[in-house]
């Protein structure tokens, strides 16, 4: 192994804390990563990892070498897409997180054109509608919706879309239409847990706060979308989960005389390491994309 890969070896184990994680994102085995590690020490003649039943930390040594292999492996790659030129296509490995339906129904429909310009990438994407600790999971960025929690998070805006009330013709037709907001309380509602049990409504400037509640409550989007579709109840949602629908009339939008907090998507990459080349790219992929829905 080269020393830009034992480089990158030690990069990874440090911020993943463990071999074995190490070793899942590079797509090797354990004992490889562990002989990279000892030969890399051996080289250098200093030790660069405390190993305790708590995991690996990096000596004092161990930090300094990182935080410098990390800068190294960061310029390398910066110049190797500046000296391949505009043109020329990504290489290597860009790993993504994203929540499960927005991916599923906005990521990879346009994924074939993003690995078509860059053949030479390959692209890992970890779906998971909680938010993920970037860092230790080795994730180059981040496609999340909402607020950010963490307010040191490196983020961009990429798009905003709205927020509706949803329901399916069937639903509606044994339970009738609501006409204002108040009218929900009598209604049953598929509840999200990842989004406000509060809403405010606004018209002409009025806002109108709502508490929504149902029988049916779901931790994942992709079961929202399934109770709301099987006629449990309307729910609110914003309209990329249910744009597919949307075209097709499956769902109808509720109360439009009426407006929802925005909802916006950002990219957000991993606090204390500059966004790679291909992160950059990708999230400019996205936004353009999203920028027509």
């Amino acid at each position: 192994m080269d020393r830009h890969q034992a480089m990158a070896t030690f990069v990874r184990v440090v911020e993943t804390g463990s071999f074995s994680a190490a070793a899942r994102q590079l797509n090797v085995g354990q004992p490889a990563i562990s002989k990279t590690i000892a030969q890399l020490e051996t080289r250098l003649q200093v030790s660069l990892l405390i190993r305790s039943t708590h995991g690996l930390s990096p000596t004092e040594a161990g930090l300094r070498f990182y935080e410098r292999a990390r800068a190294a492996i960061q310029e390398a790659d910066e110049a190797e897409i500046a000296a391949r030129g505009a043109g020329a296509g990504l290489t290597g490995r860009l790993r993504v997180s994203a929540a499960t339906t927005f991916a599923r129904l906005h990521i990879m429909p346009i994924l074939p054109r993003f690995l078509e310009a860059h053949p030479e990438l390959d692209i890992e994407i970890i779906l998971d509608d909680r938010v993920i600790d970037l860092v230790a999971e080795g994730v180059d960025l981040s496609l999340r919706m909402g607020a950010l929690a963490d307010s040191s998070a490196v983020a961009r805006k990429l798009a905003t879309g709205g927020r509706s009330v949803f329901a399916t013709p069937g639903y509606l037709a044994k339970a009738g239409e609501p006409h204002s907001p108040a009218d929900l309380a009598e209604h049953e509602t598929v509840v999200y847990s990842q989004m406000p049990s509060v809403w405010s409504f606004m018209r002409d400037g009025a806002a109108v706060s709502v508490a929504v509640h149902g029988r049916v409550r779901t931790s994942a989007a992709e079961g929202l979308r399934a109770a709301v579709l099987a006629d449990i109840g309307l729910t609110i949602a914003s309209d990329w989960m249910f744009a597919p629908e949307l075209a097709s009339g499956a769902v109808r939008k509720l109360l439009q005389a009426w407006t929802l907090p925005p909802i916006d998507l950002w990219v957000v990459f991993p606090t204390g390491r500059m966004a790679s080349a291909k992160a950059r790219q990708f999230a400019s992929f996205v936004e353009e994309a999203m920028a027509g829905k």
